[in-house]
């Protein structure tokens, strides 16, 4: 897999006992999201982290700088799965497409924000892993398209939705239970993007239209 050096490889290496608060305070921060949203108390996830709250403003200074960092994880998973993906893509590309999928599934702990919560932080470092994930999609598919295994008419925001419809919290149902319905929801769309005895697809919104509704929020009515 092509190596990727990330801003998180550049910073200093934390101590064992700090790196350790840090990894506690970020599943917390996850959890809390997803049950509260992104107005999720801060004490009540330094709690949940079993960590004091200075310790907490220590690692992250103010709520944005822990939303961002939550959002920075999802992104640099989906990216990581990504050249993953594209690693097996010349075997088989469509079985590539549904590994990918099925991984941010089996993974969809990390991939809170922008499921729930509000709008991705307008910052420089997510704008730039965020750009990075069209165009590995895109060349996963044209790997597909090549062989002849999938639908011209797909495009990467097929994907991106589908995983972010897959991988969406489900909390009134057991872990296991909204796992199988997930993974036979990717099943469905993986057969879905195979090229025969398919009807024409209606148009989708552009990565730079959801981007802009993502970083303001939805529009006042």
């Amino acid at each position: 897999m092509t190596s990727r050096t990330t801003g998180e490889d550049r910073k200093p290496r934390l101590r064992a006992d700090a790196a350790r608060n840090r990894a506690q305070i970020l599943a917390a921060a996850r959890t809390a999201f997803r049950e509260l949203g992104t107005a999720a108390p801060l004490d009540e996830i330094a709690r949940r982290a079993g960590v004091n709250i200075a310790t907490l403003y220590r690692r992250f200074p103010d709520r944005e700088a822990l939303v961002q960092q939550v959002v920075i994880d999802g992104f640099n998973l989906v990216i990581e799965a990504a050249h993953q993906a594209l690693d097996a893509a010349p075997q088989d590309p469509l079985a590539a497409v549904e590994g990918f999928l099925l991984r941010l599934v089996d993974e969809r702990d990390t991939l809170v924000l922008p499921l729930v919560g509000g709008p991705v932080p307008a910052t420089r470092e997510t704008a730039e892993l965020q750009a990075e994930i069209a165009p590995l999609l895109e060349e996963l598919l044209a790997h597909a398209r090549t062989q002849g295994t999938v639908r011209p008419d797909a495009t990467h925001m097929d994907l991106i939705t589908t995983a972010a419809l897959a991988c969406r919290p489900m909390p009134y149902l057991p872990t296991e239970q909204a796992a199988a319905l997930a993974t036979r929801h990717v099943h469905i769309f993986v057969d879905g993007l195979r090229p025969h005895g398919t009807r024409p697809l209606p148009p989708s919104p552009t990565l730079e239209e959801l981007t802009v509704h993502l970083h303001t929020g939805p529009a006042e009515s």
